[in-house]
């Protein structure tokens, strides 16, 4: 083994941080033990080895209408298109009804950039929320990216848009829109969702505001590793720059089928791959995720490359129609967790928001 990977062995286990160009030298040249080892490493600093937490959730997608046009995207339809909706309040409380029944109690909101939905109409829905179940629940209001169109489309400051989406009981915007945060990337795929500077002037302003959020990427397009590099070193320089307030980060993987982007799948080493880096890369980050949604079982090996976290999906139409398939057997997802000898609890969201506070 080179005399500068063990360097770089010892440098994690002193606590000391890579650099990039130690992360690019890592992920091409470490073995896979080794990376185990490194990312686990960091892990035990913040968690006990051998246990990690999940949740039950359901990603609502309350409309499909979306005119960012991302070529990777499956789900969206333009305005007027035959099958083009937006689903009634009704239709939303069934969806949460459903999986607080069989014990969820996290919901996910995602609609995309509906020209036609102002801010009204989502102080009107998270506020009705908020009335009908209380505390009973929690749910991810908004993407990043989401939040912003709104306010342009609005008319409104981020400043104000955010203290009126607080007042109707928003406590959570997510890292969502993210995928890869490199803007040679989003140029060639997703023009509209605007550049990396102003997704992180977005969180900026949600965390100003005393909203939660969290950090996401998704891997598997066409991004070069240097794209994927910038993505980690603009994440965890900004998580400096707001003193650790991001709750979480969550990687998973892109899903090629029925959108205009195509492609093939990368294969599950990639992706564990790469998640160990995360976790010893983004050192400032307590919790990194594992996304059982695009990764299966797959996605609880992760936890012995430094995840700690994970959600077993009820749905997400979203990632549904680009190829993605549903577990709902709770216990099979929990018994893989078993297997690769983890001990698993279930984390309750609502109480993430005391304990950032301590």
């Amino acid at each position: 083994m080179k005399a500068s990977l063990i360097e770089l062995e010892k440098k994690v286990e002193a606590g000391e941080r890579i650099s990039t160009d130690d992360a690019r030298l890592l992920y091409l040249e470490a073995p896979d033990d080794m990376l185990k080892r490194m990312a686990n490493v960091v892990r035990d600093r913040f968690h006990e080895p051998g246990c990690a937490t999940y949740l039950l959730m359901r990603i609502v997608n309350y409309t499909n209408v979306c005119v960012a046009k991302c070529d990777y995207c499956s789900f969206y339809r333009l305005p007027n298109a035959p099958d083009g909706y937006v689903k009634s309040k009704e239709w939303i409380f069934e969806k949460i009804d459903e999986l607080i029944n069989v014990g969820g109690d996290l919901f996910g909101f995602n609609g995309g950039f509906n020209p036609k939905l102002k801010l009204d109409f989502y102080t009107d829905l998270f506020s009705s929320i908020r009335e009908k179940y209380g505390d009973k629940i929690e749910f991810y209001a908004l993407t990043i990216v989401e939040l912003l169109y709104i306010a342009r489309l609005s008319k409104l400051s981020l400043e104000d848009t955010l203290a009126e989406l607080k007042k109707a009981g928003v406590r959570w915007i997510t890292g969502g829109g993210a995928e890869i945060l490199a803007d040679s990337f989003r140029l060639r795929h997703s023009p509209l969702k605007y550049t990396v500077e102003e997704y992180y002037q977005t969180q900026r302003a949600i965390i100003e505001a005393g909203i939660n959020t969290t950090a996401t990427m998704v891997i598997g397009f066409d991004e070069s590793l240097d794209e994927r590099l910038e993505h980690l070193e603009s994440l965890r320089n900004f998580q400096d720059d707001v003193d650790g307030k991001i709750f979480s980060f969550l990687c998973w993987t892109y899903k090629p089928y029925n959108n205009e982007l195509g492609g093939k799948e990368i294969g599950p080493e990639e992706y564990l791959r790469h998640l160990a880096l995360s976790r010893i890369y983004l050192d400032n980050i307590k919790h990194i995720r594992a996304s059982v949604l695009t990764q299966n079982r797959n996605a609880l090996k992760a936890l012995a490359y430094g995840a700690d976290d994970f959600d077993i999906p009820w749905e997400d139409e979203v990632t549904e129609m680009a190829g993605a398939v549903i577990e709902k057997d709770v216990e099979k997802v929990l018994e893989a967790a078993r297997q690769e000898g983890f001990r698993t609890t279930y984390r309750h969201v609502a109480r993430d928001l005391e304990i950032s506070k301590r």
